[in-house]
């Protein structure tokens, strides 16, 4: 068989979408040594980090060109039995092609983005879910919300979890603090948030819940840690803090690597995740996989991925916001407790499941049943 993705995130800091299909591409290469894949990607950068043994093919960064010429013109050259895409497909394709929709937030919550993106995001995706032999999502409340949205049956929707990679894990938190006060300078004690810099992801609210937590607090020494790439918002979320009270505690790195992201997870005390709408929510399992207690969100995905193990919180109230963070510097018992009960929850989900899931998918719309030569498991890989 003979399998295309979209790769074009690759190297673009698109962040979970990158995450996404990087973890399944490196996936796709334990557990399926018969078919022939072709990665799709936008620089020579992101075909370096696509597996070896895959086709490289370069299409265009800009989406207009990619979407109407670029991706058509190599599906029509490598005939592919099917064609992977994220949220769009290209606007004629000649094979079957299934699409993963994370979430419908430009639906639902369209105040989150420019006018420009929310009016291409409502056209393409439409276009594409109705086209789709199947869509794939990440989340049951993102299924749901699909299926709402765009009337399909559910039949046509698979929930495939994203999971955390590896390589977050726990490390020692002393060598870890070593590497981000080295790299970005910042003070220990902090309280860590890990997003891009949009008004979805709430800094706004996360950063006038940290100074009154400071100010009913004044014992608490702790910083606060911004991380996550800026967007056109990023200008408000900066004159927030800037206005702040305790604007000398708070630190943005701006996009981190992932080896940096590990040590800034692993030095940190309490991870707060205040966004508003999330189809999944992967900062909440990578900070749970190196081993810290969480406080997020209790809207959308987000009680879903974090299950019993996080402590929850309404993001559109500062009492609550505050309380999580109070509850879990001040009771050590209670934030141990909460770092055991995320560690094994985020074992819960895996990229190997998720791409032996996906490329089950692959198998059925092509028109072949999958037998176990074609999709082994890590394990027998790693034993050959």
């Amino acid at each position: 068989m003979r399998f295309a993705i979209d790769a074009h995130t690759i190297g673009r800091h698109l962040t979970g979408n990158e995450v996404y299909v990087r973890n399944l591409l490196e996936n796709y290469a334990l557990l399926d040594r018969e078919s022939q894949f072709y990665a799709y990607v936008c620089s020579e950068y992101a075909a370096s980090e696509v597996p070896n043994r895959f086709e490289k093919r370069s299409v265009s960064a800009n989406p207009f060109v990619r979407l109407g010429y670029d991706l058509t013109r190599r599906v029509m050259a490598d005939r592919p039995n099917l064609l992977h895409v994220q949220y769009t497909a290209p606007i004629y394709c000649p094979v079957p092609f299934v699409v993963s929709v994370h979430d419908v937030s430009y639906l639902e919550r369209p105040e989150y983005f420019t006018i420009e993106r929310r009016l291409q995001l409502q056209t393409t995706v439409s276009h594409t879910v109705k086209r789709a032999a199947r869509i794939l999502t990440v989340s049951e409340f993102s299924r749901k919300r699909i299926q709402a949205a765009y009337s399909i049956e559910a039949e046509r929707i698979e929930v495939i979890y994203n999971a955390v990679s590896p390589h977050f894990r726990p490390v020692s938190p002393k060598a870890a603090f070593n590497c981000v006060s080295g790299n970005f300078g910042i003070q220990w004690p902090y309280i860590l948030s890990v997003g891009d810099l949009q008004p979805r992801k709430n800094q706004i609210g996360l950063i006038e819940a940290f100074e009154e937590l400071i100010a009913r607090h004044p014992q608490l020494a702790h910083h606060l840690v911004l991380v996550g790439k800026p967007t056109w918002f990023a200008p408000k979320v900066y004159e927030a803090a800037k206005n702040s009270a305790v604007a000398d505690r708070i630190h943005f790195t701006d996009f981190v690597n992932d080896e940096d992201l590990l040590h800034l997870y692993n030095a940190a005390e309490l991870f707060v995740f205040p966004s508003f709408y999330e189809g999944f929510g992967l900062p909440i399992l990578e900070a749970q996989a190196c081993g810290r207690a969480v406080a997020c969100s209790n809207t959308s995905a987000m009680p879903e991925v974090a299950d019993s193990a996080a402590l929850l919180f309404d993001p559109n109230s500062q009492e609550e916001i505050v309380r999580a963070m109070r509850d879990l510097l001040l009771d050590t018992e209670l934030r141990q407790r909460m770092e055991r009960l995320g560690q094994k929850n985020a074992s819960r989900f895996s990229w190997e499941k998720a791409a032996r899931q996906t490329l089950e998918v692959y198998y059925d719309v092509a028109g072949r049943r999958r037998t176990r030569s074609n999709v082994r498991t890590a394990q027998t890989v790693q034993s050959s």
